[in-house]
């Protein structure tokens, strides 16, 4: 069982992160995107983006893509040391507050927020939110992430 008292309330340290176009286009492939505005940065600028514009949840994979070491999921030393065989994908959410665009410079720093068990403990939910705040210190998104641990 995860203890609450020791990682409820844990901020991570902040990464730096580039929003790659590249990176972009594949994840617009991978999601079935078809607008040419997320393969083209012209198709993207006539559409009035500034470069190519990140596709709805991509924020998800930047994030799996710069993990955190204090309060991260996986990491055994600062944070919560979960066995990956034993997660599965709950639940994300996502605020945009300012398109997110390739060339964008982010830095991320995630909270955890909640951990709770059901079924007399055989599943535990962990609930991280993560910041995305641009170069300028804007916010530009938030992310809710809720990963359940198997116990059982």
């Amino acid at each position: 069982m995860l203890d609450r008292a020791v990682h409820v309330g844990v901020v991570s340290e902040p990464r730096a992160v580039v929003v790659e176009e590249g990176f972009l286009k594949f994840f617009a492939k991978a999601t079935g995107e078809t607008d040419p505005i997320y393969f083209d940065a012209e198709a993207a600028r006539t559409a009035g983006h500034p470069a190519i514009p990140a596709p709805p949840t991509y924020l998800f994979s930047l994030a799996l893509s710069a993990p955190a070491k204090r309060g991260g999921l996986f990491d055994p030393v600062g944070g919560l040391g979960i066995d990956m065989a034993r997660v599965l994908h709950g639940e994300q959410s996502f605020t945009y507050h300012a398109p997110i665009h390739a060339g964008d410079r982010l830095v991320l720093t995630t909270t955890t927020s909640d951990i709770y068990a059901k079924k007399g403990g055989a599943l535990e939910f962990v609930v991280q939110d993560t910041q995305a705040v641009d170069s300028a210190g804007v916010l530009r998104a938030e992310m809710r992430m809720v990963t359940v641990v198997r116990n059982a």
